[in-house]
C-alpha cells in the first residue's frame, strides 16, 4: 500500500497530464488575478506612509498612534 500523499500527488499528477483545455483555462485564470491585484495596487493600494511622511520615524509614530488610539464616536 501506498501512503496518502503519494495517492493524491498521483491523482493530481495524472489529472493534469491529461489536461488540454484545461491547461489554458488555469493559465487564464493565473494571468487575470495578476492584472487584476496589479490594477489594484497601482490605482487604489498608493503608498500613503511614503507620501505624507518624509522618515521612517515619522512613519511609525503614525502606525502606532493609530494602532493604539482608542476609538472615538462615529
Amino acid at each position: 500500500m501506498t501512503t496518502l500523499p503519494k495517492r493524491l500527488y498521483g491523482f493530481y499528477q495524472d489529472g493534469f497530464r491529461s489536461m488540454v483545455l484545461g491547461r489554458t483555462l488555469w493559465k487564464l485564470i493565473a494571468l487575470k488575478l495578476f492584472l487584476i491585484f496589479a490594477v489594484l495596487k497601482l490605482f487604489f493600494f498608493s503608498n500613503y506612509l511614503e507620501k505624507n511622511f518624509h522618515s521612517d520615524a515619522e512613519r511609525s509614530a503614525h502606525v502606532l498612534d493609530n494602532l493604539t488610539r482608542p476609538p472615538g464616536p462615529p
